[in-house]
């Protein structure tokens, strides 16, 4: 695997996707390098913006196995993880896998369900595996979690906690559409009321098992400097002084920041990470893990400016 395959192939998924998804081009890179650094991604956005749609186009473009958990108030870890179930017709008990024995999952509406069956993520998206009465079973490396949520329900949702929250590589917040882009989507699905199918749109899975494999070790060798490396890391560091916050990046939003950004400078055709790369992630893999001081929250700051403030004044290298 080299450089020029790497982005061949990743230019193959973008061009799978654009076929039922109209822009996004952000997410739909986020995605990648969320993917090529072996991360989660929170999808955010308000109803009707395609999030399902990405997310089902982005795994018909890649030869992973693919689940869905639509996540509601009623839903229990069980029905997430699992559980061993007695047969009476050979006496013994039998595993039941959940949904989440897959390889790309789309949990859907994440904060519709109660914190006990939003932890049962944890384990799987921390160590890719999961524990059912006392026995772990792995997931595989190629395990990821894309979940999305909505911003602006609060009848009914759970918070993520901060714990799951961090567990995430990106949070990525999709807005409306641009006059054109609408126009675009209205000509193309336009002629239906119901989720769109992807078999009328013909997409093809451009990546397998073995070449995202290989696409991995490629991206993990992407050099990344000494400068970079403490650019990021002051970066993180001023997240925890900052006056507006209360808690700022952990070291594992470094770790994170690092191997984005590495993924990132290979979906750009580079070998090797610049101050750009570290500058364009900061939002979507630091938003997620900030929480804002109750005076700045008064003062109508959001977690996206005070980065913006951080950035500001952090001298990258040159």
């Amino acid at each position: 695997m080299d450089l020029e395959a790497v982005r061949s192939l990743c230019e193959g998924v973008k061009t799978q996707v654009g076929k039922t998804v109209v822009g996004q081009e952000s997410a739909v890179d986020l995605l990648l390098a969320s993917l090529l650094s072996e991360g989660h991604v929170l999808l955010e956005g308000v109803p009707g913006t395609a999030k399902t749609l990405l997310v089902q186009s982005f795994a018909a473009a890649l030869s992973l196995a693919f689940g869905r958990i639509q996540f509601t108030p009623d839903l229990m870890p069980g029905d997430v993880i699992g559980t061993n179930l007695f047969d009476f017709r050979t006496n013994e008990f039998v595993l039941t896998k959940g949904p989440i024995f897959t390889q790309l999952l789309l949990a859907d509406e994440l904060n519709r369900t109660p914190p006990k069956t939003q932890a049962a993520l944890l384990q799987a998206m921390q160590e890719r595996s999961v524990t059912i009465d006392g026995k772990t079973y792995p997931l595989g490396e190629g395990f990821m979690v894309v979940a999305t949520q909505n911003p602006i329900e609060q009848h009914g949702t759970y918070p993520l906690p901060e714990a799951q929250l961090d567990r995430f590589l990106f949070k990525h917040v999709i807005d409306y559409p641009s006059e054109e882009e609408e126009r675009a989507i209205v000509a193309r699905h336009g002629h239906r009321t119901s989720m769109p199918k992807l078999e009328d749109f013909a997409l093809e899975a451009v990546i397998d098992s073995a070449a995202l494999g290989a696409i991995r070790t490629f991206v993990a060798g992407i050099r990344l400097s000494e400068d970079n490396i403490g650019y990021v890391v002051d970066i993180v560091r001023s997240t925890r002084e900052h006056p507006s916050l209360q808690f700022g990046g952990s070291p594992r939003a470094a770790t994170m920041l690092a191997s984005g950004a590495r993924a990132y400078a290979a979906l750009n055709g580079r070998d090797y990470v610049i101050p750009d790369d570290i500058k364009v992630l900061a939002r979507p893999a630091l938003r997620h893990r900030l929480v804002l001081a109750p005076g700045a929250e008064i003062e109508g700051l959001t977690a996206d400016r005070v980065i913006d403030q951080i950035l500001e004044q952090v001298a990258a290298p040159r």
